[in-house]
């Protein structure tokens, strides 16, 4: 289990500088997101590694919640992120139910740098920031040769290459938690085993 926590603490350390590097590039070029905005979370198929939702796994064993929301995870059948708080009837305004242990995709979404066909970096923006600022977002295309956005796959593999087998495959955020919930689960259950075996 002792592992698990320090494997924990690497993302969280990596989630501090994705939120440095693309909070710092958001703001500068004022293509940050609107308050209060969720659409993103209004979707379910949005994807993230079981090694992503580990810090918030955690946080539920530790809390003595994890089984129940285990259950809660098979049973959903939402249109939204799991986490997600909505605060209007469209899900379009809302915010995060566990922002602190949010898995990077979160953190870079809004603009960042994607891969274009050419291998050339294009700037991806979501929709609602060109809506609001349409201006600094042609102004930011204009400056990328020189001020390029950084890059949402190199964010994903810093937490990527912390551990393979976790880090390896996408799936949707809700199924990437269930994962990270089975495996503390699992881990913990037996090393509870091991410990009992050793008193005996």
């Amino acid at each position: 289990m002792q592992r698990l926590r320090d494997l924990s603490r690497l993302v969280e350390a990596v989630y501090d500088e994705l939120d440095h590097t693309f909070g710092t590039y958001q703001r500068n070029s004022g293509l940050a997101c609107r308050p209060g905005c969720g659409a993103c979370c209004n979707n379910p198929e949005i994807e993230a590694t079981p090694l992503e939702m580990l810090p918030l796994a955690l946080t539920f064993y530790d809390q003595g919640r994890a089984e129940q929301v285990l259950a809660e995870l098979e049973a959903y059948s939402g249109f939204a992120c799991y986490h997600y708080v909505r605060h209007s009837l469209d899900g379009i305004l809302g915010q995060c139910g566990v922002y602190q242990q949010r898995p990077a995709i979160c953190r870079m979404f809004g603009a960042a740098g994607v891969k274009g066909k050419q291998g050339e970096t294009r700037l991806s923006v979501c929709r609602t920031i060109k809506q609001d600022h349409s201006d600094k977002y042609q102004q930011t295309l204009i400056t990328m040769l020189t001020e390029p956005a950084p890059k949402m796959a190199e964010g994903k593999d810093r937490v990527r290459q912390l551990d393979y087998a976790l880090g390896k495959q996408d799936m949707p955020i809700n199924q990437a938690l269930k994962v990270a919930i089975e495996r503390v689960l699992f881990i913990a259950y037996y090393s509870g085993f091991e410990q009992t075996e050793e008193v005996a």
